[in-house]
């Protein structure tokens, strides 16, 4: 097996070998519920809508994966090996600095993905089995699931960059957490603002980039915005981790 894929099948596997993945998962999916069927802060819900849609999971999900699940899980990735010593060791390794760094990121995007994958429950459930609710457009649902995709890639690599700044755990899920929020948050400050500055906060924020996804809408300019944050991070935290290694 290449280097990097046994970095993230171990990567992938230590989630599962403590209660973290489970606690994130579980809870993830019980808030998103509730937000999805109840509502909150005045939040709207699904039975408010009165129709088949899944368009505000689409909507809530993303904060959710963005204030809780991402900064958790990609806190520990470099961070903690650089807190104890074990960075030295896996770099001095026959293996190259970029097998690090995608391994690292695969293991902690499959669990993300586990994650998204796992709110599938919520229209199957709902529209396909036991209970059939109304007649669903999936096109409108996998659009959204694209999406979600899209979006955790970005997030995972901004928060691998982070951690491989950092050897604190506490410091890189903050700094990931504050980071992710403001990236999303952006699309509300530019409905506060006219102009050349409200064109650069749109163009830069999450919530603008999703809400095609959510509408059942796949354009080519969002895709390539999140596979490019993606991949800028990516390579910045190969930098990172290069200097580390000559320094």
């Amino acid at each position: 097996m290449p280097p990097m894929l046994t970095i993230a099948k171990r990567e992938f596997r230590s989630f599962f070998d403590s209660p973290l993945a489970y606690v994130i998962i579980c809870l993830s999916l019980f808030m998103v519920g509730v937000l999805f069927f109840f509502g909150f802060f005045g939040w709207s819900d699904f039975w408010s809508a009165d129709r088949a849609s899944m368009q505000l999971l689409f909507r809530y999900a993303p904060w959710g994966l963005c204030v809780l699940v991402v900064p958790v899980v990609t806190m520990r990735l470099l961070a903690e090996e650089r807190r104890s010593g074990t960075l030295e060791m896996l770099i001095t390794l026959p293996v190259k600095d970029s097998d690090v760094v995608l391994g690292k990121y695969i293991g902690a995007f499959g669990l993300v993905l586990v994650l998204v994958l796992a709110t599938l429950a919520y229209p199957v459930g709902m529209f396909f089995f036991p209970w059939e609710l109304g007649v669903l457009d999936w096109s409108a649902v996998w659009a959204g699931y694209i999406g979600l995709v899209l979006l955790s890639a970005a997030a995972v690599s901004i928060g691998l960059l982070i951690s491989s700044l950092t050897s604190s755990q506490p410091v890189a899920a903050i700094i990931t957490f504050v980071g992710l929020f403001l990236l999303y948050a952006l699309g509300i400050a530019a409905t506060k603002t006219t102009g050349t500055l409200a064109l650069v906060l749109r163009f830069v924020a999450f919530d603008e980039r999703l809400d095609g996804f959510t509408k059942g809408l796949v354009d080519t300019r969002d895709v390539i915005y999140f596979l490019t944050i993606t991949a800028v991070c990516l390579i910045a935290s190969f930098k990172a981790l290069e200097r580390r290694k000559w320094a």
